[in-house]
């Protein structure tokens, strides 16, 4: 295993903290993987091996098992001589398993860390039972920096710049960088995880039925990353294809994909009036490759797939992120965090005076001292142009300033 230390040092800061501790995120994003390191990490602080224990209820061992099944399994397995530390992989699959954790956590010397792929990990039920008692991690697909360590295992890497190119083509998902693949055999792996989420974790958990609708909204999505859009546009959007979906259906169905994790919703925030506007928001996706395993690859999608490289980046480094407002025109990103901001423009390259003006002038307007970057996919990227960072993405994403 390649380890993720990011993860490791903000999890095992709540080791022996009484909250129940829970990984959420996309299918096949390494949850599984860093719960493994975790119990290493515990065991090498000195707890013995009989005092942790694994369950995986992907397993079909636990498929028709209930949760007070469940309890009686696992509290006869607690030991008598200290803390027993318990990792639940996709815990979703047992019915209940609120009940169950909060009794462990209430009734027994225990530490819990639990994974699950789909909104059920966060849903009224948990707020009910488990109030006050758990922190929420959300792990992502590799960073840059991560993919890079993934890469340097089997080969030297000694140019950011254009492996940023290979990380923009094959993206996150750990499995893809376990050994080399080409785009075919990646684009495979990845489609079925995209399949094993879109028609496990939503169709038929939501008892979807009218599927092929279900998958045209998917694609009209991913090929309109980084483009502002509500259910009313893809719903006029699909009337023109002798569809007739209404808003509702259309918005219900963003919200599953959000729930799995395919999507992030961004909304808009009006930099001048100072409020998160309620329409016309971009979606961003888990991982590029989802993009190019389901549409294809297309060279005209590579400035918002960059868009959505450096918003995912934002997330994992604990931003809030909008999209930016300021009369008429739009800011790819205002990031803030605990009272800090910063704007954000990313574009592929810069070819001439207009674009210039565009990506430039656009952050000129807004009259504060925050910090503002220009990135691009440009080798001679660099420099400032009045106070404005303009820096090569592949370097914003390794940087440690912001």
């Amino acid at each position: 295993m390649i380890s993720r230390p990011d993860y490791i040092e903000k999890i095992i800061a709540y080791m022996d903290t009484p909250f129940i501790k829970i990984l959420t995120g996309v299918r096949r994003c390494g949850k599984s993987t860093i719960m493994k390191m975790l119990s290493f990490e515990i065991e090498k602080r000195g707890v013995s091996h009989d005092r942790i224990l694994h369950y995986n209820f992907d397993s079909l061992e636990y498929e028709d098992m209930t949760a007070k099944e469940l309890f009686n399994t696992i509290k006869i397995k607690l030991s008598t001589e200290g803390k027993t530390y318990l990792f639940f992989d996709e815990i979703q699959e047992i019915n209940g398993w609120e009940k169950v954790v909060n009794s462990l956590m209430s009734d027994y010397d225990v530490d819990i860390y639990v994974t699950g792929s789909n909104s059920k990990m966060m849903s009224s039920e948990i707020s009910t039972y488990l109030t006050g008692r758990y922190i929420t991690f959300r792990i992502y697909p590799l960073s840059f920096s991560e993919y890079l360590k993934f890469r340097n295992e089997f080969t030297v890497v000694d140019d950011p710049h254009r492996e940023l190119v290979r990380y923009l083509l094959f993206g996150g998902f750990p499995a893809l960088h376990l050994r080399e693949y080409t785009k075919d055999e990646a684009y495979s792996i990845v489609r079925d995880i995209y399949n094993s989420t879109i028609f496990t974790d939503i169709v038929r958990r939501n008892n979807i039925r009218k599927i092929d609708l279900f998958e045209r909204v998917v694609r009209y999505v991913f090929d309109n990353v980084g483009n502002t859009f509500s259910a009313a546009t893809i719903s006029k959007y699909l009337k023109n294809e002798n569809r007739s979906p209404d808003n509702e259906t259309i918005y219900n169905y963003l919200t599953k994909l959000e729930s799995a994790y395919i999507l992030h919703r961004c909304s808009r925030y009006d930099i001048k009036g100072k409020e998160i506007l309620k329409t016309q928001e971009k979606f961003y996706l888990a991982d590029p490759a989802l993009r190019y395993s389901v549409l294809g690859y297309n060279a005209d999608s590579t400035s918002a797939m960059l868009e959505n490289i450096v918003y995912l980046e934002l997330l994992r480094r604990g931003y809030t992120v909008y999209v930016g407002k300021l009369e008429g025109y739009e800011i790819d990103f205002i990031a803030t965090k605990g009272g800090e901001k910063i704007y954000v423009q990313v574009a592929n390259e810069i070819k001439s005076g207009s674009t210039r003006e565009r990506e430039y002038g656009r952050l000129l307007e807004i009259d504060d001292n925050y910090p503002k970057y220009v990135l691009l996919n440009d080798e001679y990227a660099g420099g400032n142009y009045q106070g404005i960072k303009t820096i090569h993405i592949a370097d914003f994403l390794l940087s440690k300033d912001f």
